[in-house]
């Protein structure tokens, strides 16, 4: 029907832009939980890494700072008398601390 009276032929970008206006939101709706989520994964990954990387390896501080480095920015305060990590990114906060050589570091939840 929409064929029959050209609408598709008088307005084609329109249509088209229409279209894919259309896909782009149907792909966020199907991925909505996914891209809720994606932010605290930044600020998690950073600071279990960098705890593993200073407190398991026993690796110098830059070095691990450089190993967590990501495109997205995000910053890391170390307390290494408790051996803990804070890492924030994309407005997310996340700790990871220190729990022994055999169990290595483990997420936990911000302290208020």
């Amino acid at each position: 029907m929409i064929a029959r009276n050209g609408f598709i032929r008088r307005r084609p970008f329109s249509s088209l832009g229409f279209l894919v206006l259309l896909i782009l939101a149907g792909l966020i709706w199907h991925w909505r939980v996914p891209l809720q989520v994606f932010p605290s994964i930044i600020s998690a990954y950073t600071a279990k890494e960098y705890c593993s990387c200073r407190f398991v390896v026993n690796n110098p501080a830059e070095y691990c700072r450089g190993y967590v480095k990501q495109w997205l920015p995000s910053t890391i305060d170390e307390d290494s008398l408790n051996k803990r990590v804070t890492a924030t990114g994309l407005g997310r906060e996340s700790q990871a601390r220190w729990e022994g050589q055999r169990q290595g570091c483990r997420l936990s939840s911000p302290v208020p």
